[in-house]
């Protein structure tokens, strides 16, 4: 019998209604200033809200059983549109990475679809394929290859913080399939390797990683969003200023609507918000995992616990960046930004 979860239906408009006021709240300033509109963003937010929800009612209506069909053509289309974005004149490209395309005056970024489609073809290949997780070579080196090519295409846009989430989404499941633990410990220094090879061969990371060790160093470069973000995290106190009353949007925290408004959150409604916001995160992510629990099924259970570790890692993610626990990533906050 089809059942829907209300207490998590409940959770996700209460943080996405939240999310739409925090957005104006934070974005008033600079909207006013860039578009002489300061409801721009509020009005965008809360389209794409009502947007959000249609969608949400329409595949809640579809037999999840039809992804477990189609996961290997919804895969290749995730990949083809990967390699469609990197071609100049179609994919366009926004603050410094090819990672967009433009319809009107939106976009969609197709890494996006990848993060879902490579967790539903993981999700079908685990289940049809129990015993052979035992095996690296035969059972996990396939789906592995797959998401190391998915994480080389969207570096080439680049975006790193994308491609890590993918990655880590894929271990995950890997890890809750019964994966040996010492397959973990390889993958982890090889990735470790890896990543400081990309570090190495760009420049502005290794900007990055220095401003994130010590911000100061560079507080007007590199180091700047780091410090802002601090500075409105720092003297909000229990109750903060009071909603709409933060002083770092006012172009001392740039764009602040976008990977920092959890600064602004802690700057306006202090520790208060901050707990608020978080039970509401974890609300959402608890009944998620009591989900995959109670499902019968083994692709829906790793379907849907692939999805909730992939954006309980998005949310982490964002939020260790902006108290300064990793170096900046340009990761949005889950519903918010």
């Amino acid at each position: 019998m089809r059942k829907i979860d209300y207490k998590l239906l409940i959770l996700v408009i209460l943080l996405s209604l939240f999310g739409v006021l925090m957005i104006y709240s934070a974005s008033q300033i600079w909207s006013a200033y860039k578009f002489n509109d300061q409801f721009r963003y509020l009005k965008l937010q809360s389209l794409f809200l009502i947007i959000g929800i249609i969608i949400l009612y329409i595949v809640s209506k579809i037999d999840y059983t039809k992804y477990l069909k189609k996961a290997n053509v919804i895969l290749g289309i995730c990949f083809l549109l990967l390699i469609l974005v990197l071609i100049p004149g179609i994919g366009t490209i926004r603050n410094g990475s090819r990672s967009w395309f433009g319809v009107g005056g939106m976009g969609i970024q197709p890494s996006e679809f990848m993060k879902l489609g490579i967790i539903i073809f993981t999700s079908k290949y685990l289940s049809k394929n129990p015993k052979d997780v035992k095996n690296i070579v035969k059972g996990i080196f396939p789906i592995l290859s797959l998401a190391i090519l998915a994480f080389g295409l969207i570096m080439l846009q680049p975006d790193l913080g994308t491609g890590a989430i993918i990655l880590v989404s894929v271990i995950g499941l890997l890890f809750i399939s019964g994966v040996n633990m010492s397959f973990f410990l390889k993958i982890g220094m090889v990735g470790l390797l890896g990543l400081i090879g990309l570090i190495i061969a760009a420049p502005y990371r290794m900007k990055r990683i220095v401003s994130f060790i010590n911000p100061w160093t560079d507080p007007l470069g590199s180091g700047f969003q780091s410090i802002q973000s601090l500075y409105a995290i720092g003297p909000g106190g229990l109750l903060g200023f009071g909603l709409f009353n933060s002083i770092q949007k006012h172009f001392y925290l740039p764009e602040p609507q976008t990977d920092f408004i959890f600064s602004i959150i802690s700057e306006e409604l202090g520790i208060f918000g901050i707990i608020i916001v978080s039970l509401l995160f974890v609300g959402i992510f608890y009944r998620c995992i009591k989900i995959s629990i109670n499902c019968n099924d083994l692709f829906g259970k790793y379907l849907s616990f692939g999805i909730t570790f992939q954006l309980a890692f998005q949310t982490i993610l964002n939020l260790m960046v902006v108290v300064g626990l990793v170096p900046i990533t340009g990761y949005a906050l889950l519903l918010y930004s």
